[in-house]
């Protein structure tokens, strides 16, 4: 059995130390958001509030739930998500199975095309110029079309299928199958961890996208959840938040006084973050195999 020298054992803590602490100031920041949003307002308002609630309330959410914009900024979101990253991962997948058949008439010019969008973009006007054009502002599908296909997206899955056994297809096809059956019932199914980790990748970005809305909606009932909580973070909306509550809970929460500014701004990340968070663990065992698959064969 090999026997760790003293040099190995120094660089090995070392290395532990570093990775300790490097999780550590990746989580805090998280953490202590979620603490500010379940300790008092008026309470956190006097610091010292760091790893642990002081004065334990609920009163953070009580208003952010109450508040039909958020609620409706956290439906907005979710749906872009869903239906988004649904349809750019198949979109995607499509377009790069087509990029594999060698029967293809100019599939190298399509790739290199392809290849080319990666570096050189027309920039934000052109791009709002053609939004506009498509009489996309103001719409829901201004968060799906734009970015229906990925190219990254697409030549990793490129390489997947390429990777796939040619015998497949093949008997695939004479049992009687076209393109279409063989992508959907030989092709689709097999791409399990490409498909998780690409999807992942896609849903958190549609979920955690609040620049594009600021350029392209107007009406403040598509604001998906980041921006609203852009809108939190960047203005005082405290007192228009207030406003919009029933004369009830006005009452309730002027005699309590325990939300702050800082304190819903936590609480409304919170509930912005949270969701996509929890996806994680149901697709983290894809990764490695997922997102290294585009590195095997080109």
């Amino acid at each position: 059995m090999y026997k760790k020298s003293i040099g190995d054992r120094i660089f090995v803590s070392f290395v532990y130390v570093f990775l300790i602490l490097l999780g550590f100031s990746t989580f805090y920041p998280f953490w202590n958001g979620l603490v500010i949003s379940l300790n008092d307002g008026m309470d956190t308002a006097l610091g010292g509030v760091t790893f642990w609630p002081r004065k334990w309330s609920l009163e953070n959410y009580y208003v952010v739930f109450r508040d039909d914009r958020i609620l409706n900024a956290f439906m907005i979101s979710v749906m872009r998500t869903v239906l988004g990253t649904i349809l750019s991962v198949l979109c995607t997948a499509v377009f790069a199975y087509g990029m594999t058949k060698k029967e293809l008439i100019g599939r190298k010019f399509y790739m290199m095309m392809c290849i080319v969008t990666m570096y050189f973009g027309g920039g934000l006007i052109p791009t709002f110029l053609v939004v506009r054009g498509l009489g996309l502002m103001d719409s829901f599908w201004v968060f799906i079309i734009p970015g229906l296909i990925s190219v990254w997206n697409m030549i990793i899955f490129r390489t997947f299928f390429m990777g796939l056994p040619e015998g497949l297809q093949e008997s695939a096809k004479i049992d009687g199958c076209g393109n279409w059956s063989t992508f959907f019932r030989i092709v689709l199914p097999l791409s399990g961890p490409v498909i998780a980790t690409l999807g992942l990748f896609t849903a958190v970005a549609h979920w955690n996208e609040w620049f594009l809305p600021s350029i392209y909606i107007t009406k403040e009932k598509l604001l998906p959840i980041q921006s609203m909580l852009q809108q939190i973070l960047s203005t005082n909306i405290m007192t228009e938040q207030m406003s919009k509550l029933d004369s009830a809970a006005q009452s309730r929460m002027s005699a309590m006084k325990s939300v702050t500014t800082k304190s819903l701004s936590m609480a409304t990340m919170m509930v912005a973050t949270l969701p996509i968070i929890a996806v994680y663990p149901f697709v983290q065992k894809y990764f490695v195999k997922g997102v290294l698959v585009g590195s095997l064969k080109e």
